[in-house]
């Protein structure tokens, strides 16, 4: 959990600084490989869209972006 929370802190810090997955969807692993934080820099915000396991069913995320264009 810490590992987790400590990626997203560092998303907050810098939303640019990781490499894009998927057309506007980022990746920001954690210290604790095999774990990543998915999400999305918005407007207004920075949308997680997924604390994902990097090695169990990698693109079951995807059904999240329905609707986004």
């Amino acid at each position: 959990m810490a590992a987790v929370e400590h990626a997203i802190d560092q998303i907050l810090a810098a939303p640019e600084r990781w490499r894009i997955l998927e057309e506007d969807i980022r990746r920001c692993l954690t210290r604790a490989f095999p774990y990543a934080v998915l999400y999305t820099v918005e407007a207004d915000f920075v949308l997680i869209l997924a604390v994902m396991h990097c090695h169990r069913e990698p693109g079951y995320w995807q059904h999240r972006r329905v609707g986004r264009s």
